[in-house]
């Protein structure tokens, strides 16, 4: 049976990538973000999962505003990311899971979830950043399974929703007969709106409640509808839904093995968790 090792959550924010591309990681603008990083590889290099889960929004690469699956799950052999225009360079291709995919898909319809099977699927700065921040010397060695929540067109679905969403992928990895270590992910937020009369707008308060709610009362945020969660975490803020998609497929009590906060980046409070899950 295939066991989940632990869950990671973090920002991706493309001016990540500009950081990175320009080498200004000990700058003392971002060196309190990368820093951030370095237990956290130390943990992987320690653990080697084998698969990793990324549950993350689109933004526009591989679906848009005529065409948005409220989920979608990747069973391509493998991902390839490409310039949305922020002049991000360009990773190599994710290697992907198909059958585990499958499995995975399979498993969620019996759950009575719907997602959209994508046998080609583009990946954008919301998979390819938080890679490049966990492997930055390499490229990642683990095999990838994307799952896309719909964070930017209206209707969302309801924080309660993506908790079941990822307690239904934790059951469908964990009735998988293989023998593989996975690594949930979880990308986006935490807290910030790139527009409109609130452009700017970080609660830092309600971010690091959220995060404390993860370890001590995962369910704390479902209590919020989205439009509650706009209003708390700003618009680009419901992103915190694959933080808790991510925390639902950790079953049970976790650990929390590190955390890092730090804004601004790019106008956006920027989070990191690492936990682990129970053997």
């Amino acid at each position: 049976m295939a066991r989940i090792v632990g869950g990671i959550t973090t920002s991706h924010v493309p001016a990540i990538g500009g950081a990175i591309a320009k080498r200004r990681q000990d700058e003392p603008y971002w060196k309190p973000f990368f820093d951030g990083f370095v237990p956290v590889r130390k943990w992987l290099s320690e653990v080697k999962p084998d698969v990793a889960v990324v549950f993350y929004n689109d933004h526009g690469l591989n679906f848009f505003l005529d065409k948005m699956p409220t989920f979608a799950v990747g069973a391509a052999p493998e991902y390839r990311n490409a310039d949305e225009g922020w002049g991000i360079p360009t990773l190599a291709p994710l290697t992907g899971h198909p059958e585990l995919s499958w499995h995975v898909i399979e498993s969620l319809v019996d759950d009575e979830f719907d997602p959209v099977t994508c046998q080609e699927m583009l990946i954008d700065h919301a998979v390819s950043l938080p890679m490049a921040l966990l492997w930055p010397d390499q490229p990642c060695p683990l095999r990838v399974i994307p799952v896309c929540i719909n964070t930017v067109q209206a209707p969302l679905p309801s924080a309660k929703r993506c908790w079941k969403l990822g307690q239904a992928v934790a059951r469908a990895v964990q009735s998988w007969p293989g023998d593989e270590k996975v690594l949930m992910i979880g990308t986006g937020g935490l807290s910030h709106q790139l527009d409109g009369e609130r452009a700017g707008f970080i609660n830092k308060p309600f971010d690091l409640e959220f995060m404390r709610s993860l370890i001590g009362n995962p369910t704390w945020a479902t209590q919020f509808s989205t439009h509650q969660i706009v209003e708390k975490a700003g618009t680009q803020g419901v992103e915190l839904l694959m933080w808790l998609a991510t925390r639902a497929a950790l079953p049970g009590a976790v650990t929390q093995l590190h955390t890092n906060y730090h804004i601004p980046i790019s106008n956006t409070a920027s989070g990191l968790m690492l936990m682990e899950a129970a053997a």
